[in-house]
């Protein structure tokens, strides 16, 4: 039976606060990983650090800003030493928004933090990472490998994590990098709260198109995440690993 231990791995977690980012944490946790958590929300992180106080730190502050990823950066650095692994995990939703509809600055908003929060962070973190064949695993969506996922700014966000994803795969595998991404299709996260207002329609909707008729819950996401992040995924390289109930079939 596979087992995962990270028991000796730092991980830094991105959008850690909710939804996949909070399952992803707790699954490290559990596996007996040291997690590093970044977010805007503050209540969440307590929660879990009263749970965790020797495994689990965090550090408040916005993936768009350089210095905060920095100040969060040098604070894991003193509490846990070295990153092993880094998940790109925070992002924003574009309400579906058609280009018409899209203003600059949702547009702005939208790839700043779903692109550019992960080049920077990436970037920063990268010489620790190769220095220790560390993991990178980033948030795609099946929205990166189709359309209707979302709008046009989400969808260009996510199209660009998977060729960022792909790249960064093919130009430091050979060192010893490992890199992946998950791309998830209907998990019921607090993101996705606007589907299941009312009556839920859009919600039953979205599960009776999907081919096993459910949503996922982020606890899905981030068993998958588990498996990418340990030895037994260390050939995989550049993959998008879908986890979409068959979405992506049709």
């Amino acid at each position: 039976m596979m087992t995962f231990d990270f028991s000796d791995k730092t991980v830094f977690v991105t959008g850690a606060a909710s939804g996949i980012g909070a399952a992803q944490a707790h699954a490290f946790l559990t596996a007996g990983a040291h997690v590093f958590a970044f977010d805007l929300q503050e209540k969440p992180l307590l929660e879990l650090q009263k749970k965790f106080p020797e495994q689990f730190s965090f550090c408040l502050g916005d993936v768009r800003t350089k210095t905060d990823l920095q100040r969060a950066i040098q604070t894991c650095h003193e509490v846990f030493g070295t990153i092993a692994i880094l998940l790109n995990t925070a992002g924003v939703l574009d309400a579906y928004l058609p280009l018409a509809e899209t203003e600059e600055d949702l547009w702005d908003r939208i790839l700043n933090t779903n692109i550019k929060g992960t080049y920077t962070l990436t970037k920063l973190v990268l010489p620790e990472l190769l220095e220790n064949q560390g993991t990178v695993i980033n948030m795609a969506s099946i929205a990166g490998l189709v359309a209707g996922g979302g709008g046009i700014a989400y969808t260009t966000s996510k199209h660009a994590i998977v060729g960022f994803t792909k790249q960064l795969a093919l130009d430091y595998a050979a060192e010893g990098l490992h890199v992946n991404a998950l791309a998830p299709g209907a998990i019921q996260t607090p993101m996705n709260q606007a589907d299941f207002a009312g009556d839920g329609h859009m919600a039953k909707w979205v599960a009776e198109e999907t081919p096993v008729k459910r949503w996922a819950t982020p606890d899905e996401v981030a068993y998958a995440t588990l498996f990418l992040a340990s030895d037994h995924a260390r050939y995989m390289q550049g993959t998008i690993l879908p986890i979409d109930g068959g979405w992506l079939l049709k």
